[in-house]
């Protein structure tokens, strides 16, 4: 499933911004399909457009109700009426996913206490280690995650001391129920205060299984990435 909400906030209407000859919004979408992983892909969003723009090149698309938090929220109440087991949410803003990732990602729930599952990358250059738009997230040893947040994590100390920065990538992967309790339970403190939606999973005793994965292209947030997009395209 692919959230898409059209009024984002620091970009408004970004997801049908042409990228080459396609809206974002199909970039992704076409991209999700192509990978050839999953029953059905679908896109959920409150907006019109979107919708429209989907359907009118063969896509699927579901209308869901404007006032939610968040794209987990958006999803949930599309997948509540669905027969699934395992739920994938690939932001709308996401234009160059792939297969090798995504497969990653399904693969941990071959463990089956796995709930939650997502993704991170290395993060080396230090302005982006510092720049709280890039959300850090902290692991143990068996990749489940310990903290995530916008600050750097973990602070480093000793200076000597090696350690490795990863940057949170938010596509996730739920079972249908872990999915659905996620919406029933109000928003945590942590998650408040860092505006890091899987926060309340783990303030609610769900570690995610986290899964390294190299460079994942450009997540449109500003016009600069789209420009930026354009090039990599």
């Amino acid at each position: 499933m692919i959230p898409a909400r059209y009024a984002a906030t620091r970009f408004p209407g970004k997801l049908m911004q042409l990228l080459g000859n396609k809206t974002v919004i199909r970039h992704t979408y076409d991209a999700t399909t192509a990978t050839g992983l999953f029953d059905e892909v679908f896109v959920v969003t409150d907006s019109d457009i979107i919708y429209n723009e989907i359907l009118a090149h063969g896509g699927k698309a579901v209308m869901s109700k404007r006032e939610h938090e968040s794209g987990t929220d958006r999803i949930a109440e599309a997948a509540k009426e669905m027969n699934a087991g395992i739920i994938v949410n690939v932001q709308g803003d996401t234009p160059f996913i792939k297969r090798a990732p995504l497969e990653k990602l399904l693969k941990q729930f071959d463990e089956p206490s796995v709930q939650v599952a997502s993704l991170m990358q290395v993060l080396t250059k230090q302005s982006e280690i510092d720049d709280p738009n890039f959300v850090k997230v902290a692991v143990d040893k068996n990749m489940n995650s310990l903290f995530f947040s916008r600050s750097v994590i973990p602070y480093p100390r000793d200076k000597e001391a090696p350690v490795t920065y990863y940057e949170h990538i938010g596509v996730y992967a739920f079972r249908k129920k872990t999915l659905l309790d996620f919406t029933n339970w109000p928003i945590t403190p942590l998650e408040a205060a860092e505006k890091v939606e899987c926060l309340r999973y783990l303030e609610n005793g769900i570690p995610l299984r986290m899964v390294i994965v190299d460079y994942m292209g450009v997540e449109i947030d500003t016009p600069e990435d789209l420009e930026k997009a354009g090039k990599l395209l």
